[in-house]
């Protein structure tokens, strides 16, 4: 299946179980996989026959930045869902959240959850 990819997207939100997260916030990537079919896009090279990407972004950008949830669970979840809602054309998606500095001890690089969804039909 086709997809358009937005990789690495870089938002400040105010998730996690600890009161300073929701208060002081932190950095959240978001990757997105967006699967449907390009090729009438592609023999077209029309925007109608695609997802416009930039609004695609703002639509993540607007759950990372402008909701507030306990788990990266329910933003990758919200973000699936608001995608779903705005693009008739998307098939699937995988939604993956990473928090870069969570408040754990310990050395690692980050913590992510990753979904997969289809279209409800």
């Amino acid at each position: 299946m086709d997809k358009i990819i937005l990789k690495q997207m870089q938002f400040y939100g105010y998730h996690g179980l600890l009161p300073e997260e929701n208060t002081l916030g932190q950095r959240f990537n978001v990757d997105a996989t967006l699967y449907l079919s390009l090729k009438k896009a592609g023999k077209s090279d029309a925007m109608e026959d695609s997802i416009h990407y930039g609004e695609a972004y703002e639509n993540i950008k607007h759950v990372v930045e402008n909701r507030c949830f306990q788990l990266i669970e329910a933003v990758a979840e919200t973000i699936a869902e608001e995608l779903f809602a705005s693009f008739s054309s998307l098939e699937a998606c995988s939604i993956v959240v990473t928090k870069p500095d969570p408040p754990i001890p310990g050395h690692y690089e980050s913590v992510s959850v990753e979904i997969n969804r289809e279209r409800a039909i």
